[in-house]
């Protein structure tokens, strides 16, 4: 009995000390829970009062650089709009004044050109018909010339006055017709020979070399008067004999001329023999087969005044055409350089605009660019927003 009453003691110890124990582990784990939850708040409180430092310094952070780089993104739009106007305006104003200047060339060479053209091909044909004109005058007269002979009889009483009349009118033909650098006097056609020709025509020749046309007066009077006095009595074998001395007399001075003055190619392959008379001259023509004898046998041509200045006016008329071509030839040159200098500046014109594209493309990747970081600078603008939103959520 005092067994069972010593075991249920023991048991009932037990119990209690296992309550007592049980009260103050329970006691223990709420001071624990109590504290861990204190803990717990203050760790979570400070936790929260930190993101949303760091959310408030992101946000602020975040705001200055969108509007940094809204400020740097404006400056930059409008730097390249100024950019690209100034550039456009400038290459409109050099597109402006080539063109403009090129029209002017244009116009220039044109201008020029036409009046050039227009006034030497107006000066030629005014010469020619001027100079017909005087032919035919001078033909109309030549009857009066020959009854001149008579009176010119007088004057001429021996060879030299012959030969300085026929000098001085051969001289004022050339004079009226030529220019100073177109002829000369007393020139030395032939080389290795001292014999110079009364006058002579510079023509152009090979690589800016003269190629000269020799020009001698003859004027035989004796035989002429003989002619003149035979017609007059009617005296038909007097005119035959004397004919016949004008011939023999005009193959003589023909081989002479041939012969002394003649030398190609530092001359022409004909010579010039002038007959101061148009009577004369008219004579000569007249006679069978003489003027064919004289060019195909010494290369001699016949020329009386009328004739000669009007062979010289056909070569001045070569001259000019020569001197036109010349011009021409430096105008198409002067417009093939411009065309050259033209192409360059078109291929300066191509590169700049491969430039200007390529700028314009840079500036287009850099718009695109700073669309895509504004769009990055918003999504990370708005993520702060939506941070605090679920820390609210997780407190309450």
């Amino acid at each position: 009995m005092t067994l069972a009453y010593i075991t249920l003691a023991s048991v009932i110890t037990v119990v209690v000390v296992s309550v007592i124990t049980l009260i103050l582990i329970q006691n223990r784990l709420e001071r624990m829970k109590t504290q861990v939850s204190e803990a717990l708040q203050s760790s979570h409180q400070s936790s929260i009062d930190t993101l949303t430092g760091i959310a408030t310094l992101t946000h602020n952070q975040l705001e200055s650089l969108t509007q940094r780089t809204g400020e740097v993104g404006d400056k930059t739009d409008r730097q390249l709009l100024a950019m690209r106007e100034s550039i456009d305006n400038k290459m409109e104003l050099i597109r402006s004044d080539n063109e403009r200047k090129l029209e002017q060339m244009r116009l220039t060479v044109d201008e020029k050109l036409h009046e050039t053209l227009e006034r030497r091909l107006g000066e030629s044909f005014k010469l020619v018909s001027d100079q017909l004109s005087v032919v035919n005058k001078s033909l109309g007269e030549m009857q009066n010339l020959a009854d001149g002979v008579g009176d010119l009889k007088r004057v001429l009483t021996n060879v030299k006055s012959r030969g300085v009349l026929g000098e001085f009118q051969l001289h004022a033909i050339l004079q009226d017709v030529l220019s100073p650098d177109q002829y000369s006097e007393n020139v030395a056609t032939k080389s290795g020979s001292n014999e110079r020709v009364e006058f002579a025509v510079r023509l152009p020749g090979q690589q800016d070399t003269s190629v000269w046309l020799p020009i001698d007066a003859k004027f035989p009077k004796e035989d002429y008067e003989r002619l003149l006095i035979a017609q007059e009595a009617g005296d038909t074998e007097g005119c035959e004999k004397a004919r016949k001395a004008i011939t023999q007399r005009m193959k003589v001075e023909a081989k002479t001329i041939s012969t002394k003055y003649l030398d190609p190619p530092h001359t022409t392959d004909f010579a010039i023999l002038f007959l101061p008379l148009e009577g004369l001259y008219a004579e000569v023509l007249s006679l069978p087969g003489l003027v064919d004898t004289l060019q195909r046998t010494y290369r001699i041509v016949i020329a009386g005044p009328t004739t000669l200045t009007a062979l010289l006016n056909s070569l001045q008329m070569g001259f000019k055409t020569l001197a036109i071509q010349k011009r021409s030839s430096e105008v198409w040159q002067i417009l093939g350089d411009v065309k050259t200098e033209f192409a360059r500046f078109g291929d300066m014109l191509e590169k700049t605009k491969k430039r200007l594209d390529l700028a314009s493309g840079d500036l287009d990747l850099a718009y695109r660019r700073t669309e895509r970081i504004q769009r990055k600078l918003i999504a990370v603008e708005s993520a702060p927003a939506l941070s605090r939103d679920e820390n609210e959520e997780v407190i309450v």
